[in-house]
């Protein structure tokens, strides 16, 4: 009998409001494994000591979240593909090699979106820049993706990732013009299979808002999905959904994303359906 669990966590600021500490021990307990996810409260300057102390007591690995998923590649060995083109890392694992870092943001969107849609040769339209946005966006173009399209408010950081993606990936990739006020709705381009709110609009409290985007243009059989995962049910969705999409939604991409992390620390698959009651139950409060 060992006394001694493994041990894996969370660095990030703000460490409170993520909840995937509840997925994580869920799933650990399911699974009969004697780990254990600690969820740290680490401030910028003190990340080299944090990473250093987890190599230090042995631990399988950890994640990252903001502010921490660039500035930790420094004190990594070695990054996946993904990881390496979007330059963020979200899972790091101990290896014989040392630490490589993932990123598992754009894998846990693809597994779930592959479930109403083939990406190969997919048409997609992103909406946003930001981190989600470039995780998305290259994990789906090196899928097969046949074009990714971006739109964005800020025209530079649209064309930054429209840049990266096609010099980076086989996919062609380019800006889709947003243009006008912050009400002036994005339109749909023809022949879209795949439409990806990638922005923090509709995120609780705030669950009244929405990117707006003009409907009309919507075709049938084409996927919507946002990235938002509390609520589950964005007016976004609600608004595809009401005319005839697929959705998909964001607490199916933060599942499968958790996943993840534990098939890379553990190599073990687990019941998906455990993870999502227990993002659920911490989202009710339960």
């Amino acid at each position: 009998m060992s006394f001694r669990s493994e041990l894996v966590g969370s660095f990030s600021t703000g460490s409170a409001e993520n909840p995937t500490v509840a997925m994580m021990d869920a799933a650990f307990a399911a699974e009969g494994l004697d780990w254990r996810y600690v969820n740290c409260e680490v401030e910028p300057d003190d990340l080299p000591d944090a990473v250093a102390g987890a190599r230090a007591m042995g631990w399988r690995g950890f994640n990252c979240s903001v502010p921490h998923k660039q500035a930790v590649i420094e004190h990594l060995d070695e990054l996946s593909p993904t990881a390496a083109i979007t330059a963020a890392v979200n899972c790091i694992v101990r290896t014989p090699a040392g630490w490589v870092g993932h990123n598992t943001d754009g894998v846990g969107f693809a597994t779930a979106a592959e479930e109403h849609l083939e990406l190969g040769g997919c048409r997609m339209l992103i909406v946003g820049a930001g981190g989600a946005a470039h995780a998305i966006g290259v994990e789906v173009a090196l899928r097969g993706a046949a074009t990714v399209l971006v739109a964005n408010r800020t025209a530079a950081r649209a064309e930054a990732l429209a840049s990266l993606i096609a010099e980076r990936t086989p996919a062609r990739a380019e800006v889709w013009a947003w243009p006008g006020a912050p009400s002036t709705p994005v339109g749909l381009p023809e022949d879209t299979d795949l439409v990806v709110q990638a922005t923090p609009v509709g995120m609780a409290p705030h669950t009244g808002a929405a990117v707006p985007v003009a409907w009309d243009g919507l075709r049938p059989g084409t996927v919507v999905a946002d990235v938002v995962p509390n609520p589950p049910r964005t007016r976004f969705l609600d608004e595809a959904s009401a005319r005839g999409a697929a959705v998909v939604d964001g607490t199916g991409m933060l599942v499968n994303q958790a996943a993840e992390n534990i098939r890379l620390w553990t190599d073990r698959v687990v019941d998906r359906a455990v993870l999502r009651a227990a993002l659920e139950r911490a989202f009710a409060g339960a």
